[in-house]
């Protein structure tokens, strides 16, 4: 008896949102009974979570044939071609390719070259095109770029995901328009390195000049959401949008990685501390309500105790609200991973002083919110997220993917309550 594809997907946005591309190509052309497993490998953690979940899957459908991709498989694929759980491994420009899929055909039979991963860096397209966004019925997420030029130490990610490449205006804008018809009240713009979207498109358009394009030719879009963004790339016309376009949310996720600038250079980031200072401060200014994420490494080789208080300080220097906090560990292939090491117990600890602190900006961040007045788009019968993204919970059911507006009434735990 056939059974539909199984798939498993690890890491990123991006790689949630080539699941559903998967799926879709799976459906198409006919293929069943097989698993996929969609690895990450930003972390060495990630990679060995990946082969944890291979062999979990395998235990539990041994007659079900596996097949890996993603990240980790793109840059390593002779560590899983050598698991005895694997019967394919596809890279991450064959995954989303419809002539590798027909392949496949009906009935997986395991006579497919068993790795077919081309060089990454060779693709120019992104897979956008596949399906219309993803996501819950209330927000929908849209892949504008992918890929990254930019060679950070500590990153192996560029040579999974290849070059920077950018889709068109005119196909996301359409594309948007598609998703705001089915009757979705939110976008949140997706890629890999989002502020370099248009530097290989014709004229060279900024990500600003996206943004805005987006919100004056879909007006009938209520809200656009950014996911992470590197703030040393902000252009002009994104600086407007956030100063005037209350449609884009007052929520942006900042790729900052630490606070001291000696260790910025050794990550080879292209900002100081005193830029991300600078930009926060500029973006407050122009959107008093706007908060800040933002993404710190604890524990970077041969980070000392004083460069690891540059980073605390920053997080209130930027008054940043929610933290993703990663301990550092050295991906083979890196030039971090050559660099001096810091004791792991030790970035345990910083990591630890880290997530402290970012817990006591949430509280502080809730506490402000007491007694205002939020639209909150639901994302359940009873929770939804404010404009910043603090979860709001309601005892009365409200409709999943509307946009509700209510006073904010206490606080319960990690999350605000609100009243109509």
């Amino acid at each position: 008896m056939s059974k539909p594809p199984l798939f498993s997907t690890l890491g990123c946005r991006l790689n949630a949102y080539e699941s559903e591309a998967m799926k879709a190509l799976a459906e198409t052309s006919g293929v069943e009974n097989i698993m996929i497993v969609n690895t990450c490998a930003v972390t060495a953690e990630a990679v060995r979570k990946s082969r944890q979940e291979i062999r979990q899957l395998k235990r539990e459908n041994p007659d079900r044939p596996l097949i890996v991709t993603g990240c980790a498989a793109q840059i390593d694929p002779a560590q899983f071609t050598q698991m005895p759980e694997v019967d394919h491994v596809l890279g991450n420009r064959e995954k989303l390719d419809p002539k590798v899929w027909e392949g496949l055909g009906a009935d997986f039979i395991g006579d497919t070259e068993k790795v077919q991963v081309d060089d990454i860096m060779s693709v120019q397209d992104t897979a956008s095109h596949l399906i219309d966004g993803f996501g819950t019925r209330s927000r929908a997420y849209v892949q504008v770029q992918n890929g990254c030029d930019h060679r950070c130490t500590f990153c192996i990610i560029p040579y999974g995901r290849g070059n920077s490449r950018s889709v068109a205006a005119g196909v996301v804008v359409d594309q948007i328009k598609r998703l705001v018809d089915k009757g979705y009240n939110e976008v949140v713009l997706t890629g890999v390195d989002l502020t370099s979207w248009g530097a290989d498109l014709p004229g060279q358009p900024r990500f600003g000049d996206l943004v805005m394009r987006i919100l004056k030719l879909v007006p009938d879009l209520p809200r656009l959401r950014i996911s992470s963004i590197d703030s040393i790339e902000v252009d002009e016309n994104l600086l407007q949008a956030i100063a005037t376009e209350a449609r884009l949310m007052p929520h942006l996720h900042l790729s900052l990685q630490h606070g001291d600038n000696l260790i910025l250079k050794r990550m080879k980031r292209r900002h100081q501390r005193e830029d991300a200072i600078a930009f926060c401060e500029e973006a407050r200014r122009l959107r008093p309500n706007i908060t800040f994420g933002a993404d710190i490494i604890a524990g970077f080789p041969t980070e000392t105790a004083e460069h690891f208080e540059n980073s605390l300080a920053l997080v209130k220097d930027c008054d940043l609200t929610w933290l993703h906090v990663f301990p550092y560990s050295p991906r083979e292939g890196t030039p971090a991973a050559r660099m001096p090491q810091v004791n792991g117990s030790e970035i345990k600890s910083r990591a630890a002083q880290l997530r402290a602190l970012g817990k006591a900006q949430v509280e502080a961040h809730l506490n402000a919110q007491l007694g205002q007045t939020h639209h909150i788009l639901m994302e359940s019968p009873n929770m939804g997220r404010t404009e910043q993204f603090s979860e709001t919970v309601f005892d009365t059911p409200q409709i999943e993917g509307n946009i509700v507006t209510a006073i904010i009434s206490g606080r319960a735990q990690h999350q605000l309550t609100a009243s109509l």
